[in-house]
């Protein structure tokens, strides 16, 4: 990442845009008719409606199309403890992603919060007003407990991007990887780096895809029965986990290994870490702003495929590819939750954009751009809500592809 030749480029852009997301109104009022209609009285007319049947609430405001992005800046990549005013401008560039890949209406709440408890009361204050609730940049295992919280009691659907849209994208692109490997998920040996949210989430999405080789570590080592110093959610993510039982560090586990996924801290794996994993080695390092190792260095090692997070390289592997088609998909059926089943659905339909003839190392996670990637994960979330019986609202097949389609990109002809 070219930070300190862009640093300047990059203060600029945000000066200029003082925001990246705005509020713009959906209707005009040009005299005192259409004043009436907007605010007063028409506006008791619906709150009327609303009083006698809660669920019109979606039916006459914005509500079903509104995002909440909230965030106490506790964990911000590699910055670490941000506070608040400094997450937002990374809560702006997601509303923005989700408003023009997905056509969400996203507000950004950075919030000042020092616990679980106090973040998980603010969404439950703010929860009337949203469609859906983002918990980002809250570190581990804050993230965990507040999303639990959230799922347990609230009926409308709680994310954490760093956790799901992050699984999501690993799982696809690991998915593909085995393709070209030749090797099942159970046959394949799986290293995740990085026990926090993100690393707990994607390896729990493995598991329950069917690999049966992984080790997860963490900056104390493999997690397993021998550790101590584990939370809740590594514990349980090593009952599952490392069916060998190999204990130790790095150097311990990655010997074998077919696939190493880093979701740690950046200039954390050598050269020499990856020349002990098997013949084709995979890497993903996707640490932020920072890769584990770089693609020269991966490469000089032997890397059969790498991928990272910086969106301007092949293979870039970033969340906000999979983000809004999830949202978009989940608020177009008014889904109560999100669930494993749905999110390995996603997967599935992000990997198989790229058609198998056109799949190679330096392929296999589709362009960010695409302009397919929010319809199809949004039609796969649907369905999938839809079958598990959690959709307040059902669509025929395709309705929901064609309808983000043509949220996007208007009557532009298919292509």
């Amino acid at each position: 990442m070219r930070e300190h030749a862009n640093k300047k480029e990059f203060l600029d852009f945000h000066r200029k845009a003082l925001g990246k997301v705005r509020h713009i109104p959906t209707v005009n009022i040009r005299n005192e008719r259409q004043l009436a209609m907007a605010y007063m009285p028409g506006s008791l007319t619906a709150c009327e409606e609303i009083r006698l049947d809660g669920q019109n609430v979606f039916e006459y405001t914005g509500r079903a199309n509104r995002l909440a992005e909230v965030s106490n800046g506790k964990r911000v990549f590699e910055m670490g403890d941000v506070g608040p005013d400094a997450v937002l401008p990374i809560l702006e560039g997601k509303a923005l992603t989700l408003k023009l890949f997905g056509d969400v209406d996203a507000v950004p709440m950075a919030i000042h919060a020092e616990t679980a408890e106090e973040i998980v009361n603010f969404c439950m204050a703010i929860a009337p007003t949203v469609g859906g609730i983002n918990i980002e940049g809250i570190g581990s295992p804050d993230a965990f407990y507040v999303e639990k919280a959230l799922s347990d009691v609230l009926d409308i659907p709680v994310f954490c991007d760093d956790r799901q849209g992050t699984a999501v994208a690993v799982l696809a692109a690991i998915k593909n990887s085995l393709k070209l490997l030749g090797i099942s998920i159970a046959e394949a040996r799986i290293v995740v780096v990085g026990a926090g949210a993100a690393g707990l989430a994607s390896a729990d999405l493995l598991l329950r895809s069917g690999a049966r080789d992984l080790v997860i570590l963490d900056e104390g080592g493999i997690l397993g029965p021998s550790r101590t110093n584990m939370n809740v959610f590594q514990s349980e993510i090593a009952a599952r986990a490392n069916p060998k039982g190999i204990e130790g560090g790095l150097e311990d586990a990655l010997p074998g290994a077919d696939i190493l996924v880093g979701l740690s801290r950046g200039n954390t794996i050598t050269k020499d870490h990856i020349r002990r994993m098997n013949r084709k080695p995979v890497v993903l390092a996707l640490s932020l702003p920072e890769p584990e190792i770089s693609r020269e260095d991966a490469v000089q090692a032997g890397a059969f495929i790498y991928a990272s997070g910086n969106i301007e390289n092949s293979n870039a592997l970033l969340n906000i590819h999979v983000f809004p088609g999830i949202v978009r998909g989940v608020l177009d059926v008014r889904a109560r939750r999100i669930s494993d089943s749905m999110l390995i659905v996603a997967s599935d339909a992000l990997a198989a954009i790229i058609d198998r003839r056109n799949l190679t190392p330096d392929h296999i996670y589709p362009k960010f751009l695409g302009s397919e990637t929010s319809p199809r994960i949004a039609e796969a979330i649907a369905q999938a809500a839809i079958n598990e019986g959690i959709a307040r609202i059902q669509m025929p097949e395709g309705k929901v592809f064609e309808n983000t389609w043509y949220r996007l990109f208007g009557a532009m002809e298919h292509i």
